[in-house]
């Protein structure tokens, strides 16, 4: 006769398994520990969930904890990663969030402020993180005083709002994006970006030009283009202008991997093949850089995590603490593949 087997609870090691990391960092997980990255975090708490595994730090979202979260806009591979680590934090921490944009809420005079500030508090909101590239003052003082604390994410000037913002090592990215164009023998580089006068494209720009004045090299300024945002448009606009010209650059630098794609569309309408005839190396690393034709060389924004940040430090606010930072930055990297190659 054959025997009856019943369900047993899945062991830590279990988890672990499936998830491809350790038993230590599902007891991180499992403990609310910071020093797990948010993709790994999520990943392992899908698991604990499929297995209805028991864990005290799973909240349902608490009505009092009510924060609004302002993008600029939901179409952006950036805006979109960003905004999933706000969210990731808030199903971790039991945080209702509330969405908008900041088309629906343009509020540029004080007393347009004024209101949606005490609209957001009749709602029941507790804070605000902005996913926008610009609050204005007048923003800022008015949630403030009816008592809504700010914190922004990536914002083009991180000193113009007066908010407490995080955003990642922008100046270090362009470094290492230059010094690995160097490395592969490239001298003549170009960059497109997004509004030359935000602060994230200005420090890619600098870092690159560091690099590139390292080795006794110079960042011509009529190979530096922007446009308003970085998006696909931009760098092919921006892509068009440096490849239709007879010394045009053997490696472009995109102030994004949206900015990149419009490059590499550039690049093939005018017969260019990349990485072959032109390398292009872009900055974000958002999922569709692995998916590009050929792959993306990217310099990585900790995007979950900036998003995950934000909102805990939002929420640090709300309980009266104070934040370690005016401006917090965190850690870019590199990431090779296949679009960037030696010039021929």
């Amino acid at each position: 006769m054959p025997g009856v087997t019943g369900s047993t609870r899945p062991t830590l090691a279990t988890i672990a398994e499936s998830a491809g990391v350790s038993v230590a960092t599902v007891s991180k997980v499992l403990n609310n520990r910071r020093d797990v990255a948010e993709g790994t975090r999520a990943r392992v708490r899908v698991l604990l969930d499929e297995h209805d595994y028991p864990t005290a730090s799973r909240h349902r979202p608490d009505p009092t904890r009510s924060v609004e979260l302002l993008c600029d806009h939901l179409h952006s591979a950036f805006t979109g990663q960003v905004v999933q680590g706000v969210l990731n934090a808030a199903v971790e921490l039991g945080v209702v969030v509330a969405m908008s944009t900041r088309e629906s809420e343009a509020t540029r005079r004080p007393e347009d402020a004024t209101a949606w500030a005490r609209r957001l508090v009749g709602e029941g909101r507790t804070g605000v993180v902005g996913v926008t590239g610009e609050m204005t003052r007048a923003q800022v003082g008015a949630l403030r005083k009816a008592g809504l604390p700010v914190v922004l994410v990536d914002p083009v000037d991180p000193q113009t709002s007066g908010a407490p913002s995080i955003g990642s090592t922008n100046f270090t990215g362009g470094l290492s994006a230059g010094q690995h164009l160097l490395a592969l023998g490239h001298h003549r580089i170009g960059y497109v970006g997004g509004a030359l006068r935000a602060a994230c494209n200005a420090a890619r720009v600098g870092g690159l030009r560091a690099a590139l004045e390292a080795e006794g090299h110079a960042l011509l300024p009529d190979l530096v283009t922007g446009g308003q945002v970085f998006d696909f448009e931009t760098g092919l606009r921006g892509g068009v202008r440096l490849l239709d010209r007879d010394d045009r650059p053997t490696a472009v630098f995109a102030g994004s991997d949206e900015v990149a794609l419009g490059v590499i569309e550039a690049a093939r309408r005018q017969g260019l093949r990349v990485p072959e005839d032109l390398s292009v190396l872009g900055f974000d690393d958002v999922p569709l850089a692995m998916t590009a034709s050929p792959p993306l060389t990217t310099v990585r924004q900790p995007l979950l995590e900036m998003g995950s940040l934000g909102l805990r430090t939002l929420l640090r606010l709300v309980d009266g603490h104070e934040v370690d930072a005016p401006h917090v930055a965190l850690a870019t990297r590199l990431v090779v593949r296949a679009s960037t190659a030696a010039p021929r």
